[in-house]
């Protein structure tokens, strides 16, 4: 059956131009449209849609406040649509702790004009959501108590959430020609890799944990990749960490360059570590997280003891801008396997190849696991491949990863 979906725009013309875009795919179909977010709380009651599309600026009730209502009383999967602009960016990460899941920027021209790449992301992330079922989770722990709900996941995506301008060649060639800026880092050919499906079919997915016992290994940094429901995972982890945790962080979150700034200022003024936004030449220090630059590409590099972070447009070929294969690969040949690895929630395979370059150095690779993940596939991509050695609830993520990195 197709999934259902409620359509929310003060604009005319955008919820036209949106139902014929979720319309146009036979496993999707619009129930009802609605002009306010007054009416999208009533019509969310009434037909029950499983995915929602919420405009964050209308009459009557704003798309922010219509989010909090329906998260309340009736959850449903969200899918904002934000304007690329420091205003927006706010407005979308109160949506998203609000309770929504995901976001697009509101790209009138983009849909406007038929984009073939546009309308195949819409509908990408309306069918990653759309195949999820809600449930009430417990409130989190941090000064902000985000309202986001996990995710019982009925079936794993594959879905990439490919940039509009996602590229078709093979993915190590271009992270090979974008880490060549920090020393030729590069990751094995596609050649000598198993190919997906059999590594699916050989691969022991490592099982859920609740606790990990800390393995005494010691390390240098952390690495944290994620993409959708990057949000508020990072911020139900990083909220947890101490002020003198022992290592630099760097952080990965796809998210348009507007996006980056206020989310690195609102995750700086809820945790106890520094948060910045990665800036070219940061010298890591130990207690502070660097989130890369929406729209750029974040490497790590060494001199001796020192070690500094690389913003660079990097290679225009790349699906993503950050990219966590770029960030890792660049960790591998920096740091070898003084790396602690984390990819967390988010659509396609962005990190598993990067990952494999850290494993193949002898760092630690963790993944998400499925049913706290709002969409399971950058995680699913790493443990079904045999790379990551534990998949860990986000709820114990933080936890986990304090023993495990811990000087003792």
């Amino acid at each position: 059956m197709a999934i259902k979906v409620l359509v929310v725009d003060d604009s005319s013309f955008f919820r036209r131009r949106v139902s014929e875009i979720v319309n146009q795919d036979p496993d999707l179909e619009v129930v009802a449209v609605a002009v306010n977010g007054k009416e999208a709380v009533e019509m969310a009651a009434k037909l029950n849609p499983q995915v929602i599309t919420m405009d964050i600026e209308m009459p009557v009730m704003d798309g922010i406040s219509a989010v909090r209502e329906i998260m309340a009383n009736n959850p449903t999967p969200i899918l904002m649509f934000s304007s690329l602009t420091h205003d927006g960016a706010k407005a979308t990460l109160d949506a998203l702790e609000a309770g929504a899941l995901d976001f697009l920027p509101k790209r009138f021209e983009d849909i406007a004009t038929n984009k073939d790449d546009a309308i195949s992301l819409l509908q990408q992330r309306i069918k990653a959501l759309g195949r999820r079922r809600m449930y009430r989770p417990s409130a989190l722990s941090t000064p902000s108590a985000l309202s986001s709900n996990t995710i019982d996941s009925r079936r794993s995506s594959s879905l990439s959430d490919n940039s509009l301008s996602a590229s078709r060649r093979p993915l190590s060639s271009r992270i090979n020609q974008s880490t060549a800026a920090v020393g030729n880092a590069s990751l094995p050919s596609r050649s000598g890799l198993t190919s997906p499906v059999t590594e699916r079919q050989s691969a022991q997915i490592a099982p859920s944990v609740s606790t990990i016992r800390a393995s005494g290994k010691q390390y240098k940094v952390l690495l944290i990749g994620t993409s959708t429901g990057g949000p508020v995972a990072l911020q139900k982890v990083l909220t947890a960490f101490p002020a003198n945790y022992p290592h630099p962080i760097v952080l990965i979150q796809h998210m348009p360059a507007a996006f980056t700034p206020a989310f690195a200022a609102r995750l700086n003024s809820l945790c106890k570590i520094e948060v910045k936004e990665a800036q070219n030449g940061d010298v890591m220090r130990a207690g502070c997280a660097y989130l890369a630059p929406g729209g750029m590409q974040l490497m790590l590099e060494r001199a001796g003891m020192t070690a500094r972070l690389k913003v660079l447009a990097g290679n225009a070929d790349m699906n993503y801008k950050p990219s966590v294969d770029i960030t890792f690969a660049s960790a591998s040949k920096a740091y070898g396997g003084d790396v602690l690895a984390v990819v967390l929630t988010g659509m396609g395979a962005d990190g598993r190849e990067g990952a494999r370059m850290l494993k193949s150095a002898g760092a630690t690779i963790w993944a998400q696991d499925e049913a706290s993940c709002v969409v399971y596939g950058m995680p699913q991509a790493v443990a079904s491949a045999g790379i990551s050695v534990h998949s860990i609830a986000l709820d114990n993520m933080a936890d986990a990863i304090l023993k495990e990195t811990s000087r003792g």
